[in-house]
């Protein structure tokens, strides 16, 4: 059972500036959701390797906080880098996201985040931008444990380090995200960011891509747009737009009842690394709830956008999966992109020398104490104006 001193704030702060030596957390107040966070974490049934994993995960994000602000001190300029028009891909897990951004990945006119710049986004401070970054190996060493010692979890949701991955991390750095709920039973914190203002989240976001985009500039990358993803944007459509005002969102889509149960088989898996006890009925009950609230913000966010047909493009998963070039080029119309030989190639390559994932282990929404007729009844409304056929 974790204990309130392990996550006792000011311990907690004092251990990130103890390890960077730094102590400018830069703007924003990222106090309160991070006190309400850890406030819940002592009645979530932790066992101390849970307790040392998600401890341990806090302070990291609080590192690359201070070390990031420790370079924008330094280079100021990277407040200069202009976010323009940026893709950003939303949906539910499994719903073909990630297929189309690491597709998209491969225009070298886009910018991507790879996993290895997601997991330690700020290079220490004596980093040498002209030689090959040591992340890269970290990341690499870390993919490698990750397949041997938590075989499972690598299964349902795979990170390499040289892919495009989704920057849902910035998002968990700033202690606004839903995160946390999806490795542990956190009912006051989940309860208690429903009525949050996701605004400063979005704000860290932006200034971590300015960061990223900065770097990659002092390796001589130039791309000029980015393309992002995460199923996290889903609820919070009005946050991204307000920070992100010419963003062009592409909302996939994908048979609830396949989503849901993928989703609830990644939160119980991410449960049990944290808890000797976790029951699945009530982590099959909170995703259905919490997909059905993203779900119904997103839809509610679209109807307000007068411009909707312009700012979105809707693409389902099975055509994706079974005409992903042809679909790019429906997203590429919309977006006023061209769709050169040179990149249906690069996007054939990768489709062709894509990692493998290994099989998933078996799961289904049973195993989650949820029924077929639950989920259509609660996406009734998703159903009636996105879903099609099969699944």
């Amino acid at each position: 059972m974790a204990t309130a001193s392990a996550f006792a704030m000011s311990a907690i702060l004092a251990d990130a500036v103890a390890k960077e030596g730094l102590t400018d957390w830069g703007p924003g107040d990222f106090r309160e959701p991070l006190s309400v966070l850890l406030d819940d974490y002592p009645g979530a049934g932790l066992n101390a390797i849970g307790e040392h994993i998600l401890r341990s995960g806090i302070v990291h994000s609080l590192r690359v906080r201070l070390r990031a602000e420790e370079w924008i001190r330094r280079h100021p300029e990277i407040l200069d880098e202009q976010i323009a028009a940026p893709i950003v891909i939303v949906g539910m897990m499994r719903s073909g996201t990630t297929l189309l951004q690491r597709l998209l990945a491969a225009d070298t006119r886009l910018h991507c985040a790879r996993g290895w710049e997601v997991v330690e986004a700020a290079p220490k401070l004596d980093y040498d931008f002209a030689g090959t970054d040591p992340r890269i190996a970290i990341s690499a060493a870390r993919e490698s444990k990750s397949r041997e010692l938590a075989p499972e979890l690598f299964a349902i949701h795979p990170m390499y380090a040289r892919e495009a991955e989704e920057e849902i991390v910035f998002l968990a750095d700033a202690f606004l995200s839903h995160v946390p709920e999806s490795g542990a039973y956190l009912p006051n914190y989940r309860s208690w960011l429903n009525t949050q203002d996701f605004a400063p989240a979005y704000d860290y976001l932006h200034r971590m891509l300015q960061f990223l985009q900065w770097q990659k500039r002092q390796r001589g990358v130039t791309a000029g747009r980015w393309v992002l993803k995460s199923p996290a944007h889903l609820g919070y459509l009005d946050a991204l737009r307000a920070r992100f005002p010419d963003v062009h969102v592409v909302h996939m889509h994908r048979d609830p009842r396949t989503t849901v149960a993928s989703g609830a088989s990644l939160n119980a898996t991410l449960h049990a690394m944290h808890a000797d006890e976790v029951d699945p009925n009530r982590v099959g009950a909170q995703w259905l709830e919490r997909m059905g609230w993203t779900n119904d913000r997103a839809m509610a966010v679209r109807d307000s956008w007068t411009d909707e047909s312009e700012r979105i493009t809707d693409i389902h998963y099975q055509d994706a999966v079974a005409d992903p070039i042809g679909q790019v080029g429906r997203l590429y119309d919309a977006l006023g992109l061209s769709l050169t030989d040179a990149t249906v190639t690069a996007m054939t390559d990768w489709l062709a020398a894509r990692p493998r994932e290994v099989p998933r282990p078996p799961y289904g929404l049973a195993a989650y104490g949820l029924t077929d007729a639950q989920v259509e009844e609660r996406f009734v409304l998703y159903n009636k104006r996105f879903r099609k056929d099969t699944p």
